[in-house]
């Protein structure tokens, strides 16, 4: 719903943004322009500074100056069960990968076999640690997503679609342990609910959502 009009114009934001018309970039416009142009909610919109597009509803800027009430995200738009495998096995060689180099390195110059394994036990433990780490950072990070994730255009989000903060971010990567533990059936579960969420995800009150509309 738009806001009747608008008392103070001085008030307006500074910014100026491309609007996507006719499924085509225009612009940019200031939001003076933005106004005459009748915005609507479920325009998209990005500045020079944005990453990706987003529904004008999404920015806070457009919310306070056209009235736009924040929509749930539409059901489509939620990451499907494979786009979040396959973002999981990138991530798995991308973390695994530096640790398993430096094993096999060590194995080879290190020769008494108690010292390999217990060097083997240490890497074993420290892949999972640094996997969770890096899960956490990525994911509260201005991108929202891990490399494998944003390889695969889908991002962590809170239940209204907005960046999720760190300790939300730890909520829910150690939330994966019950989602694995579970005979993995804590990842099945996002077959049987709208919000394609996992065991994990509902803990946490999180989702996984595609990028709507790239660059």
């Amino acid at each position: 719903m738009q806001s009747s009009g608008f008392n103070n114009p001085s008030s307006l934001g500074n910014n100026k943004y491309i609007l996507v018309v006719n499924g085509k970039p225009a612009g940019p416009f200031s939001i003076e322009e933005l106004k005459s142009r009748k915005i609507k909610p479920s325009d998209f919109v990005k500045t020079e500074a944005m990453d990706d597009y987003k529904e004008a509803h999404e920015i806070a800027e457009l919310r306070q100056l056209f009235g736009f009430t924040k929509q749930p995200l539409p059901l489509q738009y939620f990451g499907s069960f494979d786009q979040r495998a396959i973002a999981s096995v990138i991530d798995w060689l991308i973390v695994s990968g530096g640790f398993v180099f430096l094993g096999i390195g060590a194995v080879i110059v290190v020769t008494d076999k108690m010292l390999q394994i217990i060097i083997s036990i240490v890497i074993a433990i420290l892949i999972p640690i640094a996997k969770m780490i890096y899960h956490v950072v990525m994911e509260s990070s201005d991108k929202q997503a891990t490399y494998g994730k944003q390889l695969l255009n889908i991002r962590v989000t809170d239940l209204e679609g907005a960046r999720i903060n760190t300790s939300k971010a730890i909520t829910r990567n150690l939330a994966k342990i019950l989602s694995t533990v579970t005979l993995c059936a804590g990842y099945l579960m996002c077959f049987f609910n709208k919000k394609q969420q996992c065991l994990h995800d509902m803990i946490a009150d999180t989702l996984v959502i595609k990028d709507r509309l790239n660059n």
